[in-house]
């Protein structure tokens, strides 16, 4: 097997059984890549994988809880079981809480859940597959955040971004946070980590009200992902190109 896939870049993306994360598996598929379906629902990840592969990728699943230490060690487990390496990792896994959301009478225990997935689940998954990464000789980390975790819209005069969030824009800033932190310690290696927007995409994240369909939304992760070797790293892109923080 590791003979088999010296030949492929290897992939994975967490929370792809469905939406964005399907279609960045779908568009990195189509790259010829070998793409592990992350996914915590066995039926689900099962499903999204057969479609992938009679789409003709080679997709493959990994069972992947990203709030839980042991499922993210055996996913890592499996992978260098695999392929010995990750060259590419993009941390899509994410929750919502309601919207519009006050922060005056949020529920505690939604703001706990979305910083447990949203923020903790990806340096929890980053960790683990450093290791893999650090084999890699073109690494990269996409990381899923949004247009509503920039401070710099959140605070623009005329931003309309879709009404007041109390947990899940503020896990989204957190996340920029986290990554340019990444991309500090990273600095001189060779992996690139940076950070995507998809813009309003229609997902059951947001009951399917979103503009742009799942397709569209996974382009800048796939571009991200396909960087070169001096592309950047330690920003935030949409589409149209770097977002301020």
């Amino acid at each position: 097997m590791l003979a088999a896939m010296s030949e492929k870049t290897i992939a994975l993306v967490t929370g792809a059984n469905k939406g964005i994360g399907y279609e960045i598996a779908a568009g990195l598929g189509a790259l010829g890549w070998s793409v592990g379906v992350g996914a915590r629902d066995e039926r689900r990840r099962a499903e999204a994988v057969a479609k992938l592969r009679a789409a003709g990728a080679d997709a493959f699943g990994v069972p992947l809880d990203v709030t839980d230490d042991g499922s993210v060690t055996a996913a890592a487990r499996l992978i260098e079981e695999r392929a010995g390496r990750l060259d590419v990792l993009v941390n899509n896994a994410g929750v919502a809480g309601g919207w519009p959301e006050a922060p005056t009478t949020i529920d505690l225990e939604t703001v706990r859940r979305l910083v447990e997935t949203n923020v903790i689940g990806v340096i929890r998954v980053t960790n683990a597959m450093l290791p893999l990464l650090r084999h890699s000789a073109h690494p990269r980390i996409v990381n899923q955040s949004s247009h509503v975790g920039s401070l710099t819209l959140q605070t623009a005069p005329d931003a309309d971004l879709g009404g007041i969030s109390g947990a899940y824009a503020p896990t989204k800033t957190h996340l920029n946070a986290v990554t340019i932190q990444y991309a500090k310690e990273l600095s001189g290696t060779n992996i690139l980590i940076n950070n995507a927007c998809p813009g309003y995409v229609a997902t059951d994240l947001n009951g399917f009200s979103g503009t742009q369909t799942p397709e569209q939304g996974a382009a800048i992760a796939i571009r991200l992902a396909t960087l070169p070797d001096d592309g950047p790293t330690g920003q935030l892109f949409d589409d149209k190109g770097v977002v301020p923080w």
